[in-house]
């Protein structure tokens, strides 16, 4: 039997037939009996019957042996990669909300052309669902029609369906109820499901959903071209694409669901380089070729796809969001950079004899636009003959290209490679490229760092090869209640329902194996409510007969006048795929300044960037998640105006001077799908301040400088007008009220105030004690939906100078600089974090196992087990690690001490630090990992940091800060001695 891969460009369509018969997969050429290359058709259908005939010539091979035909395509990307607004539609989006989630409306972090396109009308509607399934409010159906009419008004096609917290609900019942409305008085219209597309995280499964919707005519029109292309050839066997993760889906799903598919072309070049450089073969010992990182970068028509590959062969794994073209996903899938440039990649010479390069291409046109074959307009290619590296179709008509034009471009090219390499390096050691694609030609000079560059057999069609060794997959997704129940049979069970499905897709019943099991219990829920999820993969069963290949009606995407468009793209390339969300990009860090004046420190966009960076690290695992808050934080910057956002020391401050507070409180998990409407913080202020006639105040402070709560002082002080003080009240992120250092040593919390989206309003006047006081909140919140804001009684100035963790704002500052710094510079960033504050490296591996649901000391919290990292795992670090034990980290929201275990995490040998130290985890790009975001294969680094002496120094700080709180029998284990973070304003002013 053989396989058929195939893999449709931007510019070519590869294929590649592989034999299964194992001495075939031994041999130099991996199996690939035949491959061949031809040029993307307009059509489509021709591209791939051409290349496929082409293959079935070369092996004589008969059709009725040909076991599948899978196809992986970047078409889909393509589309959002040049910003063509051709094949991207306009898309509505209607949230379920109810009036929650309205201050980070949807579109919020699109880069600027992309937003130009699909950016539609938003709608905020009754509905959604609490993490324990309660309605946030009943659909309205009368809602609903309004906002049909209002769309279909508008000429929109398309609409992303996102209802609060649907991904816990499997079956989406108020996503699909609501889809089922709207298609009942609008037919037409294309309403995708946010269910259907990730889990929980609204934003970004919200802007995948956005994609998702966008695409569909262009995911109709190449499947059915694809179908085509099978009727044509009279192929009886079944038709594939390949997904995100490697795995097959059938052509009918992918084309609701053509996302899934978003990043198969780049995965497939992986596996398939990977597979054709014999990586999944034990290596021989002193093979330098693979010392080092090793990246593939595969070149196409198009784009170039870069990703860096494990010793075992496959693709690392992304961190918990994926950007795509500078959107923000929520998918598991290979960290692939794509950046603009391939074979037909378009060269422009300004006014000013300045060469760029793309990211505009002639795509599939090549062999008809280009120079050197006889088109007008000049291309990557045609540089590459210019330079003599190669000899394509008419070789004179590049010699007219001037040499200027063809260093610049040269120089150009190489720029974009070298930046990209850099960009997916993890250290400064060695790397090598496994370099593939059919553009691979325009890799013409020697990057910095490179020390070899490897081009394994048929490697212009490692993207076919890569699609035809895919398997099928089977994934359930369900809430069970474990109460009463055994959790061991549950997951057998969900196990044996996701090999099921695996089979029913035509997977091999004797090949199938679980790959991946993910419990999520569902927090503060009485009945032990769990999300569990659970991945199977097999390789594909020989099946006799082909599927229907039924056609589906599509639009004509064809364009009458190719230029018709020109003015548009050129605007939206014009800002290309630039998003106002990272404004540190566009500086030279190390020389940057704050702005201080008279001992005030006026925030800037930057700083607020450096920030959340360094909340996110403080949070120690909770405070919920910092993105969130910094784009609220940054909205709130740019209404207000620049000076709008101010910070002060503590001793700015009278002693008589009222300083408030406002933070969030309940659950991350919650935090990050139950965005807020922006009335919460204000009206608990509000309410507050009435009870106890306050009239005045003169600055605020946040709770917790940890994780998302230390930025949503920012946006209270614009809104009041007030300045923020440098400091908080725990240094770090804790999970309850009583955390506050005034109230560890005596002073009130009470009045305490909880206010929600929809303006109820609680307030604790009195408590018998703060742990009363917190069980009182807590049972209100989780009536509120477990996310809320929640505002102390104000406190005096000599109070919080007295009480305060100092400078922990600036403390963020430094730490997000620094990581931005070395982030740029592909240098240690525990190093970079150590320079501006004392502390140290734990531990350094991946996570192997991530429990929510643990019994411990009376207590139930979360644990997650690190194994470490061997010579093979290593990319080359310079140091090689002796470790051999592993690391168990249990939480509650926030990580609670750090010891030294054995494999299964069940003998504990050695406890390295306790709260209330602090204990980070940090992925591979710096970035703090909060506790909800933990999975399995993440490779991360453990840091350890001294906590304040208010903590440490005195009894009462240690048995609500430390272990004891938190029902451990252990007693508290310092990393070290305590410094006073920096100040910004002592040191700019």
């Amino acid at each position: 039997m053989y396989l058929i891969g195939v893999d449709v460009g931007g510019t070519n369509t590869d294929s590649a037939l592989l034999s299964l018969v194992p001495k075939h997969r031994n041999s130099a050429s991996r199996g690939v009996i035949a491959s061949s290359k031809t040029p993307t058709t307009p059509d489509i259908t021709s591209g791939i019957t051409g290349a496929i005939s082409a293959v079935l010539e070369k092996s004589k091979v008969e059709k009725s042996s040909i076991l599948s035909v899978t196809i992986g395509t970047t078409h889909f990307v393509n589309a959002v990669v040049e910003a063509d607004e051709r094949r991207l539609s306009k898309v509505a989006v209607v949230r379920l909300c109810g009036l929650s989630t309205r201050q980070v409306p949807p579109f919020s972090d699109y880069p600027i052309g992309l937003k130009r396109i699909m950016a539609g009308p938003v709608y905020y509607l009754d509905g959604g669902l609490e993490i324990d399934g309660r309605e946030i409010l009943p659909l309205n159906e009368a809602q609903i029609e309004e906002t049909i009419i209002e769309i279909k008004t508008q000429g929109i096609t398309k609409v992303a369906l996102v209802g609060v917290f649907s991904p816990l609900d499997h079956a989406g019942i108020h996503e699909e109820r609501c889809r089922e409305l709207m298609l009942k008085h609008a037919p037409h219209l294309d309403v995708i499901c946010s269910h259907s597309i990730g889990g929980v995280g609204l934003l970004e499964r919200e802007n995948a959903t956005i994609l998702n919707a966008s695409i569909l005519a262009v995911a109709r029109s190449t499947v059915n071209g694809f179908k085509r292309a099978m009727k044509e050839l009279k192929l009886a066997c079944p038709l594939f694409l390949t997904q995100n993760d490697g795995t097959l889906t059938g052509a009918d799903e992918a084309v609701k669901l053509p996302i899934k598919t978003f990043a198969s072309g780049p995965t497939n070049s992986m596996t398939g380089a990977a597979f054709l450089a014999g990586l999944d073969k034990p290596r021989l010992a002193g093979d330098a070729s693979t010392t080092g990182q090793v990246l593939v970068v595969d070149i196409g028509g198009t784009t170039t796809d870069i990703c860096a590959l494990l010793p075992s062969g496959f693709p690392r794994q992304a961190p918990n969001f994926v950007e795509v073209e500078g959107v923000r996903t929520a998918f598991s899938m290979p960290d692939v950079l794509s950046v603009g440039l391939g074979g037909g990649s378009l060269i422009n010479v300004d006014d000013k004899g300045v060469v760029s390069v793309g990211p505009g291409s002639v795509g599939h046109h090549l062999t008809t636009k280009s120079l050197v074959f006889g088109g007008q307009i000049m291309t990557s290619t045609d540089i590459v003959v210019a330079a003599g590296k190669e000899e394509i179709g008419k070789v004179e008509m590049a010699e007219s290209i001037p040499e200027g034009t063809v260093q610049g471009a040269r120089q150009a090219i190489r720029k974009i490679l070298q930046r990209a390499v850099e960009d997916m390096k993890v250290s400064s050691a060695p790397v090598t490229v496994l370099l593939v694609g059919g553009g691979s030609i325009v890799y013409m000079d020697d990057l910095e760092g490179v020390e070899y560059c490897l081009i394994p057999p048929h490697h212009d069609s490692a993207n076919a090869v890569g699609a035809a060794i895919a398997k099928i997959s089977g994934e359930v997704d369900l809430i069970e209640i474990l109460e009463g129940r055994d959790e061991i049979a549950v997951v057998k069970a969900a196990s044996e329902s996701a090999i099921v499905v695996a089979i029913g897709k035509g997977a091999d019943p004797a090949d199938v194996k679980i790959v991946e099991i993910d419990k999520i219990p569902l927090q503060y829920v009485s009945n032990k409510a769990t999300r569990i999820r659970v991945k199977a993969i097999g390789r594909l069963l020989a099946q006799e007969a082909g599927e229907n290949l039924v056609f589906l009606d599509e639009p004509s995407l064809e364009d009458p006048n190719e230029n018709g468009h020109e003015a548009e793209k050129k605007a939206a390339l014009a800002d290309g795929h630039r998003t106002l969300t990272k404004p540190s990009l566009d500086i030279d860090i190390p020389s940057y300044r704050p702005e201080i004046e008279n001992n005030v420190w006026f925030l800037s966009e930057v700083d607020l960037e450096f920030i959340a960076c360094g909340t996110g690290i403080l949070g120690t695992g909770g405070g919920g998640p910092s993105y969130l808050a910094y784009l609220v934080a940054l909205d709130a910057l740019r209404k207000g105006g620049k000076r709008s956002m101010q910070v002060v020391s503590p001793d700015y401050l009278k002693d008589d001077d009222l300083v408030c507070f406002g933070s969030w409180y309940g659950a991350p998990s919650v935090s990050g799908e139950r965005i807020p409407c922006g009335i919460e913080i204000p009206s608990a202020i509000d309410a507050s301040n009435k009870i106890l006639g306050v009239q005045n105040f003169h600055a605020v402070l946040a709770d917790e400088i940890g994780g998302g709560n230390g930025l949503a002082t920012f946006p209270t002080s614009v809104h009041y007008h007030r300045p923020t003080v440098d400091g908080d009240l725990m240094g770090r992120a804790y999970p309850s009220m009583e955390h506050g250092t005034p109230y560890v040593y005596g002073h009130p919390i009470a009045p305490c105030t909880l206010a929600d989206s929809k303006g109820n309003i609680s307030v604790v006047m009195s408590a018998e004690s703060n742990a009363k006081l917190e069980k009182m909140l807590r049972a209100t919140c989780i009536e509120l939906g477990l996310f809320t804001a929640v505002v102390g009684r104000p406190l005096s100035g000599a109070v919080i100078k007295e009480y305060v963790i100092p400078n922990t704002i600036s403390q963020a500052w430094y730490l997000g600089r620094a990581i931005h710094v070395a982030r740029k510079a592909k240098t240690s960033f525990t190093g970079a974090i150590f320079e501006v504050m004392p502390g140290r490296v734990l531990f350094t591996g991946k996570i192997i196992d991530v429990q929510r649901d643990v019994s411990k000391g009376g207590y139930t919290i979360g644990r997650c087990l690190l194994s470490p990292l061997y010579d093979k795992e290593l990319d080359g670090e310079s140091e090689v690690t002796a470790e051999t034990r592993h690391l168990v980290i249990p939480f509650q929201n926030e990580f609670l001490y750090a010891a030294y275990t054995d494999e299964a995490g069940i003998a504990e040998t050695e406890v390295v630090c306790t709260v209330p130290d602090l204990i980070s985890i940090l992925g591979e790009d710096g970035e703090a990992i909060g506790s909800q975001e933990l999975r399995y294969g993440l490779r991360v680094t453990v840091i350890g940091i001294a906590a304040h002496p208010l903590w440490t120094g005195d009894e009462r700080g240690l048995k609500v800060g430390g272990p004891e709180y938190f029902g451990l029998e252990m007693k508290w284990k310092s990393i070290g001695e305590y410094t006073m973070p920096r100040g910004v304003i002592a040191e700019f002013r």
